[in-house]
């Protein structure tokens, strides 16, 4: 039955390709899948965090960044998915034996680490929905909450591995999980789109400024944002401190939201996917329909509106921290001192030493003016945006549904990271990726419901700096890599693009390959904190990695190339 459902589907995608582009549209809307799993993963913690923090440092300036970042990872998407659908062959294997198996195991092992470390944050981030947002007493059960922690991890642990197990019983499952993970996302964009629609009645927008940030300005990569600006003007002779620590913090941010658009994980999930649903030939031109609407439009939407609610509440604003009587809001106490001492640092030297009371003397006695640019620069978090929005929307909107909207992220993401460690588990020892040794794999990954215990302080960095510097390092890598895929004959055969074809997709690779090299050089130069256990600058080590695996890379794929293998 499942083979006969199949050779259907296929039929009706050849018949397709015959009808005009309208019909074609409408045929492939029923038949989506991968792209929707896609959106379930990118719409995480990440795009979230990187969504607010563009809207608190840049306002309506940066709502293009997030849109042209999916639009470059749709690119290479589109160019692994067109590679393994002609192949129908796995492409870690394709990569080993075509290009290089340095690249092969890099972009497995990342794609590991990142599924795993980055698990742990999506638990801390749905038991913070709960216990913030929707019923803020399971956060006094046990002792300082731990047991009402235990409950919420131990629920969201178990519907991840219920929805997994659907993926995993046949055809009919994964029809299911898929259906699932719709609603889920869906949740998840109409939650964040409740929340803008709600302030635009209320509160009201100014949509000239929000339409003209769709717009891109690369000139507000390298300064602070007009608002910005002007406070610095009371920063007398500290403005060159403040204007560097803008900059430098905006590009954080900036490099935060890139990355968190396409992930590496991404890229080895969309294949996998596809080849989970017995896609082939037939349905390239569904797969790219599908990552343009189930990834692109869901994610535009939710991050968008996300920049929007942030921007219209913090950008350029100081109240909700530095309060009426002169002190700092208790929950903001901790991000506003942490961006005062630094600029009490330049001022004083040894002031990480003073005893507490000093310290708060000095800070009690910074100029106003400087004052009120570090409640601006001070990072909130969802649940202070959340809090933010209940004069204008209400408690129902601010708590409910927005922490519907981030718990949503936060287990559809968790479900993903589980099945994508399922899929690399498996080509790790050259097993079928169904059956329990899928779901085993997919276990791997749950050690991420120890999150909200260990996601935090030191253990915190040690975790995610090795991951960040290998996944940021290895994805545009990837994306060579992708690249040299669509121009292997020896592995695409007469499915290998050419004439005016090749040349477009050649261009569009190549452009977003490029981005992607120069957001994670960028990104990269500023990590100038030292790597966990080397006593080394993160960058170095970082420049120290993607030299290695270029060069080793070349070695490999020269060699192929001069014995035809490519």
């Amino acid at each position: 039955m499942e083979n006969e459902s199949l050779a259907k589907e296929k039929a009706q995608l050849e018949a397709l390709l015959e009808q005009p582009r309208s019909q074609r549209l409408k045929g492939y809307a029923k038949l989506c899948g991968p792209g929707w799993l896609q959106s379930a993963i990118t719409l995480g913690g990440g795009s979230l965090s990187g969504a607010l923090y563009l809207g608190i440092i840049g306002g309506y300036h940066f709502m293009w960044l997030q849109p042209l970042a999916m639009i470059m990872g749709i690119v290479m998407l589109s160019a692994i998915s067109y590679v393994t659908l002609s192949t129908e062959k796995r492409p870690f294997r394709e990569i080993n034996a075509h290009i290089s198996p340095v690249l092969g195991w890099g972009w497995l092992i990342a794609t590991l680490m990142a599924n795993i470390v980055w698990c742990l944050p999506q638990f801390a981030l749905g038991t913070a929905a709960v216990t913030q947002n929707l019923a803020p007493a399971m956060a006094e059960m046990g002792e300082g909450g731990f047991l009402g922690k235990v409950i919420i991890c131990a629920i969201l642990l178990a519907a991840a591995i219920v929805v997994i197990w659907f993926y995993d019983s046949g055809a009919r499952g994964v029809k299911i999980f898929e259906t699932i993970l719709k609603i889920m996302v869906g949740i998840v964009v109409l939650s964040f789109f409740g929340v803008v629609l709600v302030l635009a009645f209320k509160g009201g927008l100014p949509w000239g400024q929000i339409f003209r940030g769709l717009i891109p300005d690369f000139g507000m990569l390298v300064k602070p944002a007009p608002v910005l600006e002007e406070a610095m003007a009371g920063a007398g002779g500290f403005t060159d401190f403040w204007r560097n620590e803008i900059v430098t913090g905006q590009r954080d941010k900036i490099i935060t939201a890139f990355a968190t658009a396409v992930g590496i994980n991404m890229t080895f999930l969309l294949p996998y996917s596809m080849l989970r649903k017995n896609w082939g030939r037939p349905h390239r031109g569904l797969a790219v329909f599908d990552l343009s609407t189930g990834l692109f439009i869901p994610f535009m939407v939710a991050t968008g509106c996300v920049v929007i609610a942030s921007a219209s509440q913090f950008h350029g604003k100081f109240d909700d921290v530095l309060l009426e009587n002169g002190t700092v809001s208790p929950s903001m106490t901790g991000a506003y001192n942490k961006v005062v001492d630094k600029r009490l640092g330049v001022e004083r030297d040894g002031f990480g030493a003073l005893p507490e009371d000093v310290k708060e003397g000095l800070r009690l006695s910074l100029p106003a003016a400087e004052k009120k640019i570090a409640a601006m620069l001070a990072n909130r978090d969802a649940f202070n945006l959340a809090n933010a929005l209940q004069p204008l929307t209400g408690s129902f909107f601010a708590q409910r549904i927005f922490g519907i909207g981030v718990l949503g992220m936060a287990l559809s993401t968790i479900i993903i990271l589980m099945l994508i460690s399922g899929f690399t588990f498996c080509e790790m020892f050259n097993l079928p990726a169904t059956g329990w040794p899928h779901r085993i794999g997919c276990l791997i990954a749950g050690i991420g419901v120890l999150g909200p215990f260990i996601w935090k302080g030191d253990a915190k960095l040690a975790l995610a700096i090795p991951t960040s510097v290998l996944g940021g390092a290895l994805l545009p890598i990837a994306y060579f890599t992708f690249f040299l895929m669509m121009n292997s004959k020896a592995l695409l055969g007469d499915d290998m693009p050419t004439g005016g074809r090749r040349l477009r997709w050649n261009v569009a690779m190549l452009l977003a390959a490029s981005v992607a090299a120069f957001a994670s050089v960028w990104g990269l130069s500023g990590k100038r904190d030292p790597f966990p256990g080397l006593g080394v600058e993160t960058r170095y080590v970082a420049f120290g990695i993607i030299a290695v695996f270029v060069v080793t890379a070349a070695v490999q794929y020269l060699q192929r190339l001069r014995r035809g293998k490519v």
